[in-house]
């Protein structure tokens, strides 16, 4: 590190380029020697824990990257901000119901996550959605609060239903939401079977449909939910069954990770007409459940763009009150308990996934020589002609002309009439005539349309000891932007524009795509490695979805797993380690039995030491070896 680096550069700079002030929402900043710091409010103060102690400990324990990383405080801080925020909001208004979250299982399973959430959020009768069977055991073993909501969405079979009743003689609030009519039948045969009276909501299809990603979670398309005459049926049916007191709950659902507070308003206003007209049909209701779309403002943008949100949790919560109430109060229905099953932004912050460069890839020349070599050939000395005749006046003649004659080149050597030196100092001399011509790029009137992805051409591959396809499925499957950034050496100035390797051999596997002030960009500034020391990156708000979705591409397994809590005095407790998957544990998992494998290979050493191939010796040091990879981290490992 050159004294330049620093004096030259601070941690403001820092926050600015990687925009952690816009999408940190307070909860990540940075320490005065330039490392990446969690932010938890301890006694009504915020206590900084810089990620590069975590890291320490981490290594200390014998934790080698990559791991994720939990914060438990992080959870804890957004189940309090989105229930404390509606009881602000209800209290504004002069609501007259309730407020009642639920997580969506599916959005985190992880037994860890699911215990914390009931643990903290009992405080609030924070309940579950469960949209399997799997998922509903998980609720009834967690949740002990009669005031807390079970949500029980997606297709469910008699089992499913019986389980449910279950719950509802253990005294727990289990609501079946009938997503299809073809559900209530199961749900009436199973309550005169058990002869108990099931919970029963309904979830409208509405007509409004939202912005961003997931905009075909609504409108009449929707794969999900009754359309309206589907809808009547299921409350005649229940009348006359003599059960439509049973029908205590409204369900909808229009899109997550909703960008746009005006479609959540407008969704919102139109659920509350059908939820008027039920009352007047004679369901009793009590509840109106929005589902989820709550967003996470992963770019920092506040923008009504797909990786963004336009509003914050308490504008969120304000906007819902005051619709509700202004849209019964003209028809004098009582105001429900409301639901909202927002996963995304209660978990998105609390997981962190932390990992380590192993290499660098450079699209840099080689230092050229004073002069050409004697007897080059004429395209050499043309492309020596352009790199010194560049300027701003000629960017444009001396990039087609380079890429021309780079191109001759590279014909020549396929005929056979150069050598391969000389085709090596001809792309040296067009990647410096592309550095060149990058740094004058920002003093050109106007970029040309075939420079304007320069920096992406010429951008780095850093090489993470991480997969992609593993630890952020999303990233490649729809294109979602986390924020990544190194959480150390923030105090320097990042030289590099760069793009992310993983460890997978796949094309795919790359982080190209990143959240800027300006918008979406390609590359992203990272520093130069230090000979002897680690640099790490951090992948931030990747809570919600990642670890359920990930495969196995490559074999590669789930990362170690460590949750901390941070203390008073900013120091932390591991509170739960996980080790990651050994390389054994994929092999199962793909029907391979390591114990055979290894049997496999012993006859095969013991016959290459009878026919004289290896020693006993050797084969006993190659079986010692193929054993301890059958148990070691599917990652890539220091010495």
């Amino acid at each position: 590190m050159t004294s330049d680096q620093k004096s030259n550069w601070s941690i403001e700079q820092s926050a600015s380029l990687y925009g952690i002030n816009d999408w940190g929402a307070g909860y990540f900043g940075l320490s005065d020697n330039g490392e990446m710091t969690a932010i938890a409010t301890q006694s009504g103060q915020p206590v900084q824990l810089s990620l590069m102690d975590i890291v320490a400990g981490l290594e200390q324990r014998g934790h080698a990257m990559p791991v994720l990383l939990r914060i438990e405080n992080l959870l804890d801080e957004r189940i309090s901000l989105l229930n404390k925020s509606f009881a602000a909001a209800i209290n504004e208004f002069d609501y007259q119901g309730e407020y009642r979250g639920v997580f969506p299982i599916k959005v985190n399973q992880q037994c860890h996550v699911i215990e914390e959430i009931t643990k903290f959020g009992g405080q609030y009768h924070h309940g579950l959605e469960a949209g399997s069977k799997a998922e509903l055991i998980i609720a009834m073993s967690h949740l002990r609060d009669s005031e807390a909501c079970i949500i029980c969405n997606g297709y469910k079979d008699a089992e499913f239903v019986e389980l449910g009743l279950y719950a509802r003689k253990l005294g727990l609030k289990c609501f079946f939401v009938i997503e299809t009519p073809s559900e209530l039948s199961i749900i009436l045969e199973q309550s005169r079977r058990l002869g108990v009276e099931p919970l029963i909501g309904v979830r409208v299809k509405l007509a409004a449909e939202v912005e961003g990603h997931w905009f075909g979670d609504g409108g009449d398309r929707s794969l999900f939910g009754l359309s309206i005459t589907q809808l009547m049926d299921v409350v005649d049916q229940l009348r006359d069954a003599e059960m439509l007191h049973c029908l205590e709950l409204m369900h909808y659902h229009i899109g997550s990770q909703i960008p746009n507070i005006r479609n959540i308003r407008d969704g919102l206003q139109e659920a509350c007409r059908y939820y008027v007209d039920l009352v007047k049909e004679g369901a009793p209701l009590g509840y109106i459940d929005l589902g989820g779309g709550l967003a996470v403002d992963y770019t920092g943008a506040r923008t009504n763009e797909t990786h963004s949100k336009n509003y914050s949790i308490e504008e969120y919560c304000v906007d819902i009150v005051e619709t509700i109430t202004e849209s019964l109060n003209s028809s004098g229905t009582p105001h429900p308990t409301i639901i909202t099953e927002s996963g995304r932004a209660t978990v998105a912050y609390s997981s962190v996934l932390l990992f380590n460069i192993l290499d660098v890839s450079h699209f840099k020349p080689r230092p050229l020589p004073d002069q050409l070599p004697e007897q080059s050939n004429d395209f050499l000395h043309n492309l020596w002609a352009v790199l010194h005749s560049l300027s701003e006046d000629s960017v444009q003649e001396c990039y087609n002309d380079a890429a021309h004659y780079r191109e001759e080149v590279r014909r020549m050597f396929r005929q056979d009439q150069l050598e391969l030196r000389e085709l090596a100092l001809a792309e040296d001399m067009y990647l410096e005539i592309l550095q060149r011509t990058r740094e004058l790029l920002p003093s050109l009137k106007r970029v040309p349309p075939e420079l304007q992805n320069l920096d992406e051409a010429l951008a780095d591959i850093y090489y993470g000891n991480f997969s992609l396809f593993q630890s952020l499925p999303d990233a490649w499957a729809i294109d979602q932007i986390f924020p990544v950034m190194p959480i150390h050496r923030l105090d320097e100035r990042p030289e590099n524009k760069a793009v992310i390797g993983d460890l997978t051999c796949d094309s795919d596997g790359k982080l190209d795509l990143f959240a800027n002030a300006d918008g979406d960009v390609r590359t992203l500034p990272l520093h130069d490695l230090r000979p002897g020391e680690e640099y790490y990156l951090g992948v931030f708000l990747v809570g919600a979805y990642q670890e359920t979705l990930g495969d196995l591409h490559n074999l590669f397994g789930d990362t170690h797993v460590a949750s901390v809590r941070i203390d008073d005095d900013g120091q932390f407790e591991f509170v739960e380690e996980i080790q990651g998957d050994t390389i054994g544990d994929v092999l199962s998992y793909v029907e391979y039995n390591p114990k055979e494998l290894y049997e496999q290979l012993r006859i095969t050493a013991e016959a290459s030491v009878k026919s004289g191939r290896i020693t006993a010796v050797e084969r006993r040091q190659m079986l010692q070896t193929f054993s301890n990879s059958l148990n070691g981290y599917t990652y890539f490992e220091r010495d």
